[in-house]
C-alpha cells in the first residue's frame, strides 16, 4: 500500500502573513469608517437639520460671548438671578454624578443637612412656602439644567425684591420661557434657567 500523497502547500491567500494583512486593512478601514465617516456623516445631517444642538447647544449673550450650554447647568447663585438646582459636584462635567445613598445608608443624613442648609441660604426658610423637590434635590446627573416651573416660580419673590421689580413682571418672564412637551401627557414641561437669566439680564440688566 502507497503512502498518502503529501498535503499541497498552502497558498499566499491561505498563509499566516496574508491573514494579517487582511485583518490589519480591516481594521484600518473599520477606524476610517467609525472613527471619521460615521461622524462626519452624523455631524453633517446634525448641521443642517439642527445646527445648534449639533455645536452642543451653546448659549451667547447679547454681545457675542459664550455664556455656556442648555445641556449643562450653572453654579448661580446672585440673589437677582434664578438658580439652578443643587449638585454634589459643583456643576463639575468630569466627576459624574454620585450613587444616591439608601435609607441605611449614613450618606443620607449628610445629604438631607446639606439640603436643608441649600434651602436656608437662599431664603426660603423664612417664607411661608413648600420648596418643590426639583429644587432642593440633585439631579440624576448633577448637572441637570432644567427645572419644573413650579419650582423656577417659587423664586419669584426673591428676584423681584432683589431688582426691584413687581412679582407680575418677573412672573411673567419665567411664564415665557416655560417649554412644554411636543405632544400632550409625553414628557413634563420644564425652564431652562440659563436662558431664563439671560433674558433677565437683558431686559432689566446685570443687576
Amino acid at each position: 500500500m502507497s503512502a498518502p500523497a503529501a498535503p499541497p502547500p498552502l497558498s499566499r491567500a491561505h498563509s499566516i502573513t496574508g491573514h494579517l494583512r487582511a485583518a490589519g486593512l480591516f481594521l484600518v478601514l473599520m477606524v476610517l469608517v467609525a472613527g471619521f465617516g460615521y461622524p462626519l456623516v452624523v455631524t453633517g445631517i446634525a448641521d443642517v437639520l439642527d445646527p445648534g444642538a449639533a455645536h452642543g447647544s451653546l448659549i451667547y449673550g447679547s454681545n457675542g460671548t459664550l455664556v455656556g450650554s442648555t445641556l449643562v447647568a450653572q453654579n448661580l447663585s446672585a440673589p437677582w438671578l434664578f438658580w439652578e438646582r443643587p449638585s454634589p459636584t459643583d456643576y463639575n462635567m468630569t466627576l459624574g454624578a454620585p450613587s444616591p445613598p439608601g435609607p441605611s445608608d449614613p450618606g443620607l443624613r449628610a445629604l438631607l443637612n446639606e439640603t436643608i442648609r441649600y434651602i436656608q441660604k437662599y431664603g426660603l426658610a423664612t417664607v411661608n412656602v413648600t420648596v418643590p423637590f426639583a429644587w432642593a434635590a440633585p439631579s440624576a446627573s448633577s448637572i441637570d439644567p432644567d427645572l419644573a416651573p413650579q419650582a423656577v416660580l417659587v423664586q419669584v419673590p426673591r428676584v423681584a425684591e432683589a431688582r426691584n421689580l413687581s412679582i407680575a413682571v418677573v412672573t411673567a418672564l419665567v411664564n415665557n420661557h416655560i417649554v412644554n412637551p411636543w405632544l400632550p401627557y409625553v414628557g413634563v414641561p420644564y425652564v431652562d434657567v440659563l436662558s431664563l437669566d439671560l433674558a433677565l439680564i437683558d431686559q432689566y440688566g446685570p443687576r
